[in-house]
């Protein structure tokens, strides 16, 4: 074992957000660290760093272990370029690498026991270099430049005069040379093209160290983790797997919450109702028994209702009418900047109803095409024709749709004026915006609430044809399974751009690779493009454990029998216990009757007639406690 977390508690201003977290990792171990937007992940990784101190609970280190860490947004302002920062990390070597070239010049003009103690400290410092990998070291350097998607030609930029995502996959590539025991990943995929990931999937199931990883991509995933990390509503619970096996067994565990917890309240229920009607008979031993199970009530500890899945967001997608049989026809397309020629005469239409989705390296031109189509950009050549009754809902990747002076309630009234307030709350509320939230100014949101705006917006079009750029980006797990169930029951047509490669599994019928200038066509999802483009029929995923691809037929005739069964006498035991429950109330009201009769004048000077009358209500009394007992009984059978 190399990191172990016990008892991790950490609040901000009064709000728990870890509770007596426990997990660790064991040495050479992918595991991953997942949960919703503000679920706490980023805090763990800062308190497993020592960035930040827990409120309780140890956070303990194998001794003689080094740890790095990859942050979301790293600060990067050197002036050193990127051979250089990268070449950093390996200073160390190139000290080693002078000391050696210095050695072999000295024994040149050494002799005798001077020439042997040279000797043994050269050939030490040689083994601990060959060790260190210094023979290969400006192979790996290159190595894993090209391989997080920087060009030869790139090398000599500054470090300082980078964007962003440049300075964390620099950042990344650092650490990775620098090749801590224990690698920690804050979201490592947010600014890495397809190729890249790639790259780092097959770099990170190989490392040598254990890597604990928080990230949203569900295919990289799939492809490195052998254990998920899950932090749900502050609690943190362990799944073995990948996290393909991971969602099937946190399912399974919240049904079987669930279960149990609706299970108790039915109890809960029916124990009221029993002690409700045992005091009903006002019968001291009835009375008895509704206070004995009283105090067993109240001794119930009673379970939490489980978090619903996937109710926090809700999108609906309706076309307002339906578009014709063709969407869109693209001929001989083509873009350029300048001198840098994106794509050369592409060609592809869309039928109604297709769901294409368009990949390919970053700077290869798939937001351009988006944005031509949308007439945001004007093509140098080609034609871009829509079909009949086509009505375009855009997503755009940078949400420049939005206006950055208004506020979210703004937003949508000045583009859906005909909505009332309370509308217009509601679908906000929908869209997780409620209270004050949606006076906030959309330039003070962050990026996964702009996201979410412009979903609300895209729900509100009733579009007939989506045109997404990149719709996942800043959304969680959770947010990115409702949305790709919309889009999934979404009846008309869309293209859209994504680097999520599980969601593209999920929603597209067709892929484009838009690569070399050029477009090629995959009829299927993201598996099928891979199989076709690596040969490989396995697509490499791993295979959840214990599945089967071969239905057991007899085992679910069974079941179905079992359960017409169990229906059958839990209809029998309610009709049972109704009819006792008419019984009841028809001997209680002729015991009434009775009693009533004889107080009468009549009858109580008729000591014959009372005689026979007490003895009929004696008989009725007697009925009466033997149904009592019944409906006892029957109440605990059903």
């Amino acid at each position: 074992m190399i990191l172990s977390c016990q008892n991790i508690t950490k609040a901000f201003d009064g709000k728990t957000i870890l509770k007596q977290a426990n997990f660790h990792i064991e040495e050479h171990e992918k595991a991953a660290l997942i949960g919703i937007n503000g679920a706490g992940k980023t805090t763990l990784l800062n308190i497993i760093t020592g960035k930040l101190n827990p409120d309780e609970g140890i956070v303990s280190i194998s001794k003689g272990k080094t740890i790095g860490c990859l942050e979301q947004n790293p600060i990067l302002d050197s002036e050193n370029t990127i051979y250089e920062e990268l070449m950093s990390v390996k200073n160390y070597l190139l000290v080693m690498e002078q000391d050696i070239r210095r050695m072999e010049q000295e024994m040149k003009h050494r002799e005798g026991d001077a020439l042997k103690t040279l000797m043994d400290q050269y050939s030490r410092l040689t083994t601990r270099f060959e060790m260190e990998n210094g023979y290969a070291y400006k192979s790996e350097l290159t190595g894993v430049l090209k391989g997080l998607g920087f060009d030869e030609a790139e090398y000599d930029k500054p470090v300082c005069t980078l964007s962003g995502g440049q300075k964390t996959r620099v950042a990344l590539g650092k650490l990775l040379l620098l090749s801590p025991d224990i690698i920690l990943l804050d979201e490592p995929t947010n600014h890495l093209d397809m190729n890249a990931i790639r790259w780092l999937e097959g770099y990170l199931a190989s490392y040598k160290g254990a890597v604990l990883i928080v990230s949203h991509d569900r295919y990289f995933l799939d492809r490195i983790a052998m254990k998920i990390i899950e932090i749900d509503a502050g609690t943190v619970m362990t799944f073995a797997g990948n996290y393909s096996a991971y969602a099937q067994k946190k399912e399974q565990y919240r049904l079987s919450k669930m279960n149990a917890y609706l299970n108790q309240q039915r109890e809960i229920k029916h124990q009221q109702e029993v002690i409700d009607k045992l005091k009903s008979f006002n019968r001291e031993k009835s009375i008895r028994r509704a206070e004995s199970r009283e105090k067993m009530l109240s001794k119930i500890e009673v379970l939490e209702k489980p978090t619903e899945v996937r109710t926090d967001m809700r999108i609906r997608l309706l076309p307002g009418i339906t578009s014709g049989k063709d969407v869109l026809d693209i001929e001989e397309l083509s873009k350029a900047f300048g001198q840098e020629v994106l794509f050369r005469n592409l060609s592809f239409s869309l039928k109604r109803g297709e769901h294409v989705s368009i990949i390919g390296d970053n700077g290869t031109g798939k937001t351009t095409l988006l944005k031509l189509i949308n007439e945001l950009l004007p093509a140098d050549a080609g034609t871009i024709r829509l079909g009949t009754n086509v009505h375009i809902g855009y997503y755009d990747q940078e949400h420049h749709v939005l206006h950055a002076e208004k506020s979210i309630y703004e937003e949508i009234a000045d583009e859906y004026p005909t909505l009332t307030t309370t509308e217009i709350r509601n679908i906000l509320a929908a869209f997780l915006f409620t209270g004050d939230d949606v006076f906030k100014l959309i330039s003070e949101c962050s990026g996964g609430e702009r996201g979410r705006i412009s979903l609300a917006k895209l729900m509100l079009s009733e579009a007939n044809f989506l045109i997404l750029d990149e719709p996942t980006n800043h959304l969680d797990i959770a947010s990115k399974e409702i949305l790709e169930d919309a889009l999934n029951n979404y009846e008309g047509t869309i293209l859209y751009v994504s680097h999520d490669r599980y969601f593209i599994n999920r929603t597209a019928h067709r892929i484009l690779e838009l690569n070399n200038q050029t477009l090629t066509e995959y009829l299927g999802n993201y598996d099928y493009y891979l199989e076709k483009k690596t040969g490989n029929t396995d697509s490499g995923l791993k295979k959840n454990p214990g599945a089967s691809d071969t239905p057991v037929i007899s085992s679910a005739k069974a079941d179905w029998q079992a359960k017409k069964a169990a229906q059958a006498k839990q209809r029998k035991l309610e009709n049972d216990l109704k009819k006792t429950e008419t019984r009841i109330a028809e001997l209680e009201e002729k015991i009434a009757d009775l009693d009533e009769e004889m107080c009468s004048d009549e009858v109580c000077r008729n000591s014959a007639k009372l005689g026979e009358l007490s003895a009929a209500q004696e008989e009725l009394k007697a009925e009466l406690n033997r149904l009592y007992e019944e409906w006892d009984r029957l109440s605990e059978m059903a």
